[in-house]
């Protein structure tokens, strides 16, 4: 039997999670994408061969999974539109939002029917290209095969990682918001390099080549990161040595600093709404 799913707000998050969605064989007959803008369903339509309607109620009709991949601050009122369509459905729809600093409290605050399963999900750009994470947490009424069900929809963009909400502005900080971590160390290398004489399209090709095969090795090797620097760690030799200046630099402070203050930004978030 398939799933039905309905994503709402098909913007850059949602067009991913379809693309992830039918590139995993998902019958893109059973996703039912919504957008204000017709240009745009029109895209998404025959881009991915999905539904697609400018009318948000008529998505969710049915639907077992609701994504809401809209803006933080359109989640509640997003939630408060749909409930009396997700209340008369014969199925139990599980929503999902996709937004930063969404609190379970916030939705279930804004949700018209006690008992209505909730997920909130910090998902990363990676999964843009099927390269991403997702950090999820349930809320107490979703059941044990709604959340294989998210988790495994979700998993056709990358990894999924679910955590209790009290952790997940700690690992959003770290999936979250890392893509622009490693964005710029990338940047620094490619800058670093021109200061060397290398030309930029050149130390461009040099910098996201190494990022991309430092991260399979990562992901692939079995071996931990200390293991891995290690291994490129040749006694009295050059990575030596720049390691020892990027330590003396405070490189390492300097991330746990940045990990804090994302995740003290996020927790605000989720206080403001």
């Amino acid at each position: 039997m398939s799933t039905s799913i309905a994503v709402i707000g098909a913007g850059n998050i949602g067009e991913a999670l379809i693309s992830g969605l039918v590139s995993s064989g998902v019958n893109p007959e059973t996703i039912t994408a919504t957008n204000r803008t017709e240009s745009r369903r029109e895209e998404l339509a025959q881009r991915y061969g999905v539904i697609t309607t400018d009318d948000n109620i008529e998505a969710v009709t049915d639907a077992e999974v609701c994504f809401l991949c809209v803006k933080p601050y359109a989640v509640a009122e997003m939630i408060e539109e749909l409930s009396e369509a997700i209340a008369a459905n014969d199925t139990s729809t599980v929503l999902v939002s996709m937004a930063a600093g969404v609190t379970l409290e916030a939705m279930s605050d804004a949700v018209h029917s006690a008992g209505t399963p909730l997920a909130r999900v910090m998902p990363n750009t990676p999964m843009q290209v099927g390269k991403g994470v997702c950090v999820v947490s349930f809320g107490q009424f979703v059941e044990d095969d709604q959340r294989e069900l998210v988790t495994d929809l979700l998993g056709a963009t990358g990894e999924v990682v679910v955590v209790p909400e009290k952790l997940i502005d700690a690992a959003s900080a770290i999936s979250g918001s890392g893509p622009a971590y490693f964005f710029l160390v990338a940047e620094a290398l490619v800058d670093a390099a021109v200061g060397l004489g290398v030309p930029r399209d050149t130390a461009a090709v040099l910098a996201s080549a190494t990022a991309e095969g430092a991260g399979a090795m990562l992901a692939h090797s079995g071996k931990t990161p200390v293991e891995l620097r290690v291994g490129v760690s040749s006694p009295a030799g050059t990575t030596v040595k720049a390691i020892r200046e990027l330590e003396e630099s405070g490189v390492r402070g300097a991330f746990y600093r940045a990990t804090e203050a994302a995740a003290a930004r996020a927790a605000e978030m989720g206080k403001q709404r």
